[in-house]
């Protein structure tokens, strides 16, 4: 295989196309689980680490995209929790489980919210503390991995499980091990693709959770794009509903 722009949108291409085929069952779990949610005034929270805090990007707070959406992030462990700044200086953060806890307190979930975790490995001390604590709530769960790596790595939380073992539904971004696509002649390969597939996944529920808005009869509250005119006033009407209920974070 070639390394260029061509070719990665080959490989690229097969695992979106991938993703369609075999996901969409899931999309539909998925879907179900947030509109009922959202119809009976629950919130969707999203958390990713890392790169992966990308897809909690992709759902929340962006135009087109669902109002009642809470984007979650290990920096909220400072802004909001009290925690001193250094802590996120740590490259390990991540992979550490001991603020999992006080993470989700934050969040300020009530019953009936709906969780989304992205990670494309599952493994991660703090991503897994984070979904058992969503689990133990009884909140329904929803994951976005990576089936091939997470089930090629060693587990990296105390309880040996992953992501995919805690969650309700399990959407696979069909990244492959080690994430990138295009191997190289020296070793190794470039190129990622779970941000670009996780983020398919994304829209594709956004679109199902919306068709079940619609054909309820229901007005689905999604923002515009605070850079045309309407925008600004059409969104501030829509989150004084959930006010101290979402916040976006830097």
């Amino acid at each position: 295989m070639s390394v260029d722009a061509h070719a990665y949108v080959q490989a690229l291409n097969e695992v979106l196309a991938d993703v369609v085929a075999t996901q969409a069952q899931g999309v539909t779990q998925a879907a179900g689980l947030i509109a009922a949610s959202l119809r009976d005034n629950g919130v969707l929270q999203v958390f990713g680490t890392g790169h992966s805090e990308a897809l909690a990007m992709e759902l929340a707070g962006r135009a087109g995209g669902l109002v009642p959406t809470n984007r979650i992030a290990l920096r909220d462990l400072v802004l909001i929790g009290g925690e001193d700044a250094s802590l996120l200086e740590s490259p390990l953060l991540e992979r550490d489980p001991a603020y999992a806890r006080k993470l989700f307190a934050l969040t300020g979930a009530r019953p009936g919210d709906v969780f989304v975790i992205a990670s494309q490995s599952g493994i991660n001390g703090s991503i897994v503390e984070f979904a058992l604590a969503v689990a133990e709530a009884g909140h329904p769960l929803i994951a976005i991995t990576s089936a091939d790596h997470s089930s090629r790595v060693p587990a990296r939380h105390p309880s040996g499980k992953r992501l995919l073992d805690i969650a309700d539904v399990v959407l696979d971004n069909r990244a492959p091990y080690g994430d990138a696509l295009l191997p190289l002649p020296t070793g190794g390969a470039v190129c990622a693709a779970s941000s670009i597939s996780a983020a398919l996944l994304a829209q594709m529920i956004v679109a199902e959770v919306v068709r079940r808005q619609l054909d309820g009869g229901e007005v689905p509250p999604v923002y515009l794009s605070a850079n045309i005119p309407e925008g600004d006033a059409h969104n501030n009407t829509i989150e004084s509903r959930y006010a101290g209920r979402i916040r976006r974070t830097a």
